[in-house]
C-alpha cells in the first residue's frame, strides 16, 4: 500500500464555470486553467500518480498540449485510473479538501462523491469531500482563488 498527497490552486475568474470533482456549482467565477481547471479533481490525480511512482499532473498531461486545451478534468482523472491499473495499482480511497471563501459547496459534496467514485471505480462510501474556506486570508480568503487538497491510498504490486 502507498498513500499519496496532491494539492492545486486556481484563480477564479469571470466567464468560466466553477467545477469540483466534476459537478458544476453555481458562481459567478470559475477556475482558470489550459484544461476545465477544475482544482478538486486535479489534486487527485497527483495524489493517485504520485505514490504509483508515475509522475504529476503535469507530466502525464502537460498545459499546452493541443489535444488537451480545455479537456474535461475527469476525463484525465479516468485516464489516470487506467494508467494506475496498467501499472498494477488499484485505488483504495481518496480523502479530500476544498478551500473556497464562496459559494459553499456542502448541497454539492454527494454529487461530487458520486462523480469521484465513478471515474476512480470505487464505491462512494471510499470517497471524502469536505468544504473549508481560509477565513478571508491569502488569495483563497480574498475569493481570488480556490484550491483544494488530496490524499489517496493506492494498492498493488506495481510494475
Amino acid at each position: 500500500m502507498r498513500v499519496g498527497l496532491g494539492y492545486d490552486i486556481h484563480r477564479l475568474v469571470q466567464g468560466r464555470p466553477l467545477l469540483i470533482g466534476g459537478v458544476r456549482i453555481p458562481s459567478d467565477f470559475g477556475e482558470e486553467g489550459f484544461s476545465d481547471g477544475d482544482a478538486l479533481t486535479h489534486a487527485v490525480i497527483d495524489a493517485l500518480l504520485g505514490p504509483a511512482g508515475l509522475g504529476d499532473i503535469g507530466s502525464n498531461f502537460p498545459p499546452g498540449r493541443g489535444d488537451l486545451k480545455d479537456i474535461e478534468s475527469r476525463e484525465l482523472l479516468r485516464r489516470t485510473r487506467v494508467m494506475l491499473e496498467a501499472a498494477g495499482w488499484k485505488v483504495i480511497n481518496v480523502d479530500c479538501i476544498v478551500i473556497l471563501e464562496s459559494p459553499k459547496i456542502l448541497r454539492y459534496v454527494a454529487e461530487v462523491r458520486a462523480c469521484l467514485s465513478a471515474d476512480l471505480g470505487v464505491t462512494i462510501d471510499r470517497v471524502t469531500v469536505k468544504g473549508k474556506t481560509a477565513e478571508g486570508l491569502g488569495p483563497v480568503g480574498a475569493g481570488e482563488a480556490i484550491a483544494a487538497q488530496a490524499v489517496a491510498l493506492i494498492e498493488g504490486q506495481g510494475e
